[in-house]
């Protein structure tokens, strides 16, 4: 009776790239693959994205990582949202939420019939229909029956890889240290056959994941998958990051905030704050930026600030050859929105759904870039858009980003929400209507008309309509514990 050889897998990298490929790789096909993760203390890791989105929930089940142990592990907080302060104007805030505001029919979006009530005078601000919005304004959380209030969490990036490593290494992933010397091809079909350690070590593979960050050393350096710049959209190119103490109650959202070149962070933990700031070194300096940052952070520093430089954009290629690449090595887009980390865990899943019997498939190859490329497409409109619709122009850098041009589909969504308030979501996108709806209204598009099946309902069923959905929305928050509270109850981290 014939045997099938174990497909052999190496990663190259480990971090949260790395550590989430293992574990989740692993867990689905480590019997029938041998899995070895190559990594080097001496490199250090970005490390700095410590806010996520809810389909992290859905990833860690996947691994069979249960959500008190992950919080307990990475000293976690929950996030309801993001707050962004000083984006459409200098003092201006508003909470871009998880979950869906108001209630939707089957023809037009909530927003049509809020719409009609602001013309008839008798709607409130459009965030305090949305459940998750409410909550986070008044630093209130828990678990509802029926996944009923959606979140995500603010992690340590690093205690999460360290929690996967754990994981991985039970499904059979073997970590080996040490540096990449040398990358070999084979000559025929120029796959890459072995990577060559700084001890001689040898490791062959069949399949190969890049998780080493923006040098890329197999996709890029051995590969030669080119690049495509963004920066022209997100002209963005620096990133200094500071850890503080913790000096109040940890925020269940994370704050952005704009500044004169870019915009700051700050996401609370259980035992200390992440902060950083993202800038654009055409018009502010870096020794001018961290200055700013240290000004602005709250609390006594617990780090030195790091400067991290980027290339906002991505691969022409994701994977090429038998090699795929993951996390930095495939691209970055600044984390405006918290999905570096989702990026990450959609490649896996989609690697996953094509995983390769035998030898690679150029139709999955095409398949698998298409897709990645459609999706990091469409986020990146989501974050030029935070940029582009602004009333600003105290700054040359923000009448800039303010008059630059902007994809042709992104212009298309923006006119259409202006002249008709309707907002469509394709497959498998990743921001669904109601995200889009809060940061145009936000940023300071109102819809020049509605949907006619607003005006269906008469001037007092449209009144009972948003009261009854304002007071659902008031009535489960007023029985929410806070925030803190329900962490000290639910997953208390050593700190």
């Amino acid at each position: 009776m014939s045997t099938v050889r174990k497909q052999r897998v190496v990663i190259a990298g480990g971090g949260t790239a790395g550590w989430m490929a293992a574990a989740a790789i692993g867990k689905a096909v480590g019997k029938v693959s041998d899995i070895t993760l190559v990594e080097s203390d001496a490199i250090g890791t970005v490390g700095v994205g410590e806010a996520t989105i809810p389909p992290l929930l859905n990833f860690n089940r996947l691994c069979g990582i249960e959500e008190p142990e992950f919080m307990k592990a990475v000293r976690g907080t929950f996030k309801l949202g993001i707050a962004f302060e000083n984006w459409t104007d200098v003092g201006h805030r508003y909470i871009h939420s998880f979950g869906i505001t108001g209630k939707d029919h089957w023809t037009a979006g909530f927003q049509h019939f809020w719409r009609r009530g602001k013309e008839m005078g008798i709607a409130d601000e459009f965030g305090n229909y949305c459940l998750e919005l409410v909550a986070a304004e008044e630093e209130k959380f828990a678990h509802l029956p029926d996944l009923g209030l959606n979140y995500a969490y603010h992690i340590d990036s690093s205690a999460y890889a360290a929690l996967l490593r754990k994981h991985a290494e039970s499904h059979g992933v073997v970590r080996k240290e040490g540096k990449i010397q040398s990358i070999e091809r084979d000559g025929e079909s120029g796959e890459l056959r072995s990577i060559t350690l700084e001890d001689g070590t040898v490791l062959e593979g069949d399949l190969f994941i890049d998780c080493t960050g923006f040098r890329a050393l197999l996709i890029g350096g051995a590969l030669g998958a080119g690049y495509h710049d963004w920066t022209h959209w997100l002209p963005c190119d620096r990133a200094i990051a500071v850890q503080t103490k913790s000096i109040r109650e940890p925020l269940p959202y994370t704050r952005s905030i704009a500044h004169e070149a870019g915009w700051r962070w700050q996401i609370p933990l259980q035992h200390r704050t992440g902060n950083g700031t993202v800038f654009c070194s055409r018009f502010m300096s870096e020794d001018e930026a961290r200055a700013k940052l240290l000004e602005d952070v709250e609390g006594e520093t617990l780090t030195e600030p790091r400067v991290i430089h980027f290339r906002t954009g991505m691969r022409r290629e994701h994977w090429k050859k038998n090699c795929v690449a993951l996390g930095l090595a495939s691209g970055f887009i600044e984390p405006l929105e918290s999905t570096s980390i989702h990026l990450i865990q959609r490649s896996i899943i989609r690697l996953l759904q094509m995983w390769p019997h035998g030898r690679v498939s150029d139709e999955d190859i095409a398949e698998f870039n298409a897709q990645t490329d459609y999706e990091v497409e469409h986020i990146r409109d989501f974050i030029i858009l935070h940029y582009n619709l602004t009333n600003r122009t105290d700054t040359e850098f923000w009448r800039h980003v303010r008059s630059m041009d902007i994809p042709e589909n992104l212009k298309h969504r923006m006119d259409l929400f202006r002249e008709t308030g309707r907002v469509f979501k394709a497959n498998d996108q990743l921001f669904a209507e109601n995200s889009w709806v809060q940061v145009m209204l936000g940023q300071g598009i109102m819809p020049e008309t509605y949907h006619p099946t607003a005006d269906v309902m008469d001037e007092q069923e449209i009144t009972r309509f948003l009261d009854h959905v304002k007071t659902n929305v008031s009535r489960t928050v007023a029985g929410l514990p806070r925030h803190k509270a329900y962490i000290e109850s639910y997953c208390p981290a050593d700190v």
